[in-house]
């Protein structure tokens, strides 16, 4: 197949272009042109996704047989590139949220609960909403959290930092909500599988890790990874309604349970996860975190201090 990966030298296009690649498809990158390709032999186009112009002098000439798009936060992000390949493309996979979820009662999430209308990540729903009434040949995927070596968004890193230099690890509520975290090589897994799916055309799918993990689980988990003693471990947990951190993140987190199921995307898909979650957080640990010395940078504990001070 001639594949194109709005993105592509980030995180998960990352992952995924040389998946692809190495399965023999062609694959087109268009992106700004700041970072290289992850491969070789990998054509990019480069161009502002957010300029409509830009997409349509640069690819409305081309063909695909697929689409990935991977960081169309907006309606407005995708709906020039969807309507551009309407008709023209035999797959659109477009990368959701699984933080489109309404708040329930009832968990895990499955693809038909209620989506919340104010959530932070709307447009990831208004934009699913627009392909099916599009008709393409559309596929949404909801991750949870995502994590693994290349994460950009500190998440696994944040407990590191705090792990190996020995520090407590202020953790909000009471450190039992529920949450899952999916490695960027099982999501990458999912993507590829779902062009040799045709069943997966107008289908959403909650793409993770296989198990939920507490707050304080997530941490004794990082710390297993990093090799570090458990009874070393110091988990302060605090009130978070009793601070105003403005603009500051004080845990990678939302304070509450997230965790969805993903019966329909193995069974449709014929997937399985191949990280649990210690596998995961060691890889990330050991070929990333060490590997970019960030167990070595200075990092700014000032909003941990803050709330270490008060409890």
């Amino acid at each position: 197949m001639r594949i194109l990966i709005m993105g592509g030298t980030r995180f998960i296009g990352v992952y995924l272009t040389r998946l692809l690649v190495n399965q023999g498809h062609e694959v087109v990158l268009f992106n700004r042109g700041n970072k290289p390709a992850p491969v070789g032999g990998v054509t990019q186009i480069h161009g502002d996704r957010t300029n409509p112009d830009d997409l349509i002098n640069q690819l409305s000439s081309e063909q695909f047989d697929a689409i990935f798009d991977n960081n169309g936060r907006e309606l407005s992000d995708t709906k020039p590139l969807a309507d551009l390949f309407k008709g023209k493309v035999r797959h659109f996979v477009y990368m959701s949220s699984a933080g489109v979820y309404l708040k329930s009662d009832q968990m895990p999430y499955i693809e038909g609960d209620a989506v919340d209308p104010n959530s932070r990540h709307r447009g990831k729903y208004e934009t699913e909403t627009y392909l099916a009434q599009q008709g393409l040949p559309f596929t949404a995927l909801r991750p949870t959290y995502i994590y693994g070596p290349q994460n950009y968004n500190d998440l696994e890193a944040w407990f590191f930092d705090r792990i190996v230099r020995d520090r407590p690890i202020p953790i909000p509520g009471h450190g039992q909500h529920l949450t899952q975290l999916g490695h960027v090589s099982d999501l990458a897994q999912a993507m590829a599988l779902i062009l040799e799916t045709p069943c997966a055309i107008r289908q959403i799918y909650n793409i993770s890790g296989e198990r939920f993990v507490t707050f304080d689980g997530l941490a004794r988990a990082c710390a297993a990874a990093a090799g570090q003693p458990i009874d070393r471990l110091k988990l302060v947990h605090y009130d978070p309604k009793a601070f105003d951190f403005g603009k500051r993140k004080a845990f990678p987190m939302r304070t509450q349970h997230f965790f969805a199921s993903i019966h329909k995307a193995k069974n449709d898909l014929h997937w399985e996860p191949h990280y649990d979650l210690l596998s995961g957080l060691k890889d990330s640990f050991e070929h990333d975190y060490l590997a970019q010395g960030r167990d070595r940078s200075e990092i700014d504990f000032s909003v941990d201090d803050e709330i270490l001070a008060a409890v």
